[in-house]
């Protein structure tokens, strides 16, 4: 029933504008017509036009036979006396020449006068022609509008207005606890008197903040469709427009439409967009702050009787404006978390109802290679491995086609076709190698899934790795450990094939920047203890001490030192496997890891 509405919405704004289109074809092609009408009446005016003086003259001579004139019109044909082709000319002012013409006749000349009427096809394109530039002037009025949003007052452009969203909570997975403190918003929608009379409030704003894809939409939804109310929907990025006071203007709007229909939700996404923190800027910050203004003055506005329940949804709270956030506006913040292990597996079975899965398919294995997913990205492997299995013409989605839907979306997509040489096959092969190993004499480092030299992405090869459990806290000792397990790559190219490569830059940044933020932001550094030193300003960094900057550069630079120093030792002491491990990847191209597992069982 939505879907239909918004069809037919979006089928009447076309018919709309394709009707527009065509009345400004068809007047710029009257208008080509007339002109070019016009033209060629002026340039055969030029070869038979006879001009006023002589046609009096003439007439005054009895050399005039016939004269014909179009009613409303300024210009004659004249027919003379032994001429064939017919004179053409422009007379001052009819009523005279009416006059005159009479006189003549009075006079014994024998003039034949016919007066015609204008064909009705001209009348209109002249009637046309001439109200042209004020119809352009209304229908560019009118797009402008239509595009701006001040038609009527009741719409509201760009967003949703239904009274069953077709989401409930029964569609809202792994956030059971959100939907704990969420339910009894449904309750004050539902049941706003039994509130009343305890003398409890009804909060005005909820909040809801996480990463994207993490639900925060669907819950609005399904908010409003367990309560069975009107569900409006709005993105930030709808209120700021190009001229002055319409942001404010569409607030105004958007509150007053939510009043006349209360009880209802009024969800606003990505409110960053209209409420960051004020500044006294001009031009676009200006406006920004008049729309924020009137979002802050309209949530103060509710009377105690409207049932009506801002949702917001936002990425980056610390950007908000701190008046937005107050008690009395957005009175509760609830954070949207990725889901967990079992989130992981209800949304997965969510979003496999309406899939043909094999019985080989295991939901809770996928959960847990998955961690740290979020909804969208689930619901986005599933997509992925149906069109997996169609393209490979399985009649079910089998389990290998969700593994390679998992490779192809945190890895990339397979390069078969690229050709590689011999040497930089090898290269890959000791490097990939090199990690796998260092990771399997590290305790806190998940266990090897798949070592591949086949490319993906942009990158030659990779090493995947079981997501065992989710991490919510990482200790010092294991933040170590991954900076040698990513090193693992360059110190097998550096002991085994005395080079190095290019391959590793991507391990190398991200090594920087983990062994950085443990210096800058976890206060891991035993020199500098528990401080918080990221920052772009450098003087805020100068209230701790002097050359600030060249003390981090120093730790973390000791800190990846180190890392790098125990990965050669772990590859040193094992070259035997990292040979058997680089000389089976050059022969099969795929190690897994079970295969993997038998070279450390001797």
């Amino acid at each position: 029933m939505k879907k239909q509405k918004q069809n037919n919405n979006k089928n009447k704004k076309k018919i709309s504008i394709i009707i527009i289109l065509l009345i400004l074809i068809i007047l710029i092609l009257g208008s080509i017509f007339l002109l070019f009408k016009t033209t060629n009446n002026n340039e055969e005016q030029e070869e038979n036009e006879i001009t006023y003086t002589e046609l009096i003259k003439k007439m005054d001579n009895g050399e005039v036979e016939k004269i014909e004139m179009t009613v409303g019109s300024s210009a004659i044909k004249v027919k003379l006396k032994d001429i064939e082709e017919e004179k053409s000319s422009i007379i001052p002012n009819t009523q005279t020449f009416v006059e005159l013409l009479q006189e003549n006749v009075r006079n014994g000349k024998e003039i034949v006068f016919e007066q015609k009427k204008p064909s009705v096809i001209l009348r209109i394109a002249d009637t046309l022609f001439s109200l042209l530039p004020t119809i352009l002037i209304i229908i560019l009025f009118v797009l402008v509008i239509k595009m701006q949003g001040l038609g009527d007052k009741g719409k509201i452009y760009g967003g949703e207005e239904n009274n069953e969203t077709g989401v409930t909570f029964e569609d809202v997975a792994g956030l059971d606890e959100e939907k704990g403190e969420l339910i009894e918003i449904v309750d004050f929608l539902k049941y706003p008197k039994k509130f009343q009379d305890m003398g409890a409030k009804i909060p005005r704003g909820i909040l809801l903040c996480g990463k994207p894809g993490t639900g925060k939409t669907l819950i609005a939804k399904a908010i409003a469709g367990e309560a069975g109310v009107p569900f409006i929907s709005m993105s930030g990025s709808e209120f700021i427009e190009m001229f002055a006071g319409l942001g404010a203007s569409r607030v105004r709007k958007l509150f007053e439409k939510a009043k006349k229909i209360s009880p209802c939700i009024v969800f606003i996404d990505e409110i960053d967009a209209i409420g960051a923190r004020r500044n006294g800027g001009s031009g676009g910050d200006s406006e920004n702050n008049q729309t924020l203004n009137q979002l802050l003055v309209e949530m103060d506005g509710f009377e105690t009787n409207e049932t009506v329940i801002v949702l917001a949804a936002t990425n980056r709270i610390e950007m908000l404006d701190k008046a937005l956030l107050r008690p009395g506006r957005f009175d509760r913040q609830i954070n949207i978390a990725a889901p967990d292990l079992n989130g992981r597996e209800e949304i997965l079975k969510i979003h496999a109802k309406d899939k043909k899965l094999a019985p080989n398919v295991n939901l809770k294995e996928i959960a847990g290679d998955t961690a740290g997913f979020t909804g969208a990205e689930l619901s986005n492997i599933l997509n992925e491995a149906a069109i997996l299995a169609t393209r490979n013409q399985h009649k079910e989605i089998q389990m290998q086609d969700i593994d390679e839907a998992v490779k192809k979306v945190t890895v990339g997509l397979e390069k078969h076709t690229r050709i590689i040489s011999d040497k930089d096959k090898k290269l890959t092969a000791y490097h990939e190698a090199g990690h796998a190993i260092v990771s399997k004499f590290l305790p806190t480092q998940q266990d090897v899934k798949e070592v591949s030299i086949i490319p993906r992405g942009v990158a030659g090869g990779y090493t995947m790795y079981k997501t065992n459990e989710d991490k919510y806290y990482i200790s010092k000792t294991e933040m170590e450990e991954k900076l040698v397990a990513l090193l693992g790559g360059r110190a097998a190219e550096k002991i085994a094939l005395d080079d190095i490569s290019t391959g590793a830059s991507n391990d190398i940044q991200v090594a920087t920047e983990i062994a950085k933020d443990m210096v800058t932001v976890y206060g891991m550094s035993d020199k500098l203890g528990p401080l918080f030193l990221k920052t772009n300003d450098p003087y805020e960094m100068q209230i701790f001490g002097e050359n600030m900057e060249d003390i981090v550069g120093i730790e973390t630079k000791k800190l990846i030192d180190e890392a790098y120093r125990k990965a050669q030792d772990i590859i040193t002491h094992n070259m035997d496997k990292l040979e058997a491990v680089a000389t089976r990847l050059l022969e099969k191209e795929i190690i897994s890891a079970e295969e993997f597992e038998t070279f450390f069982q001797n």
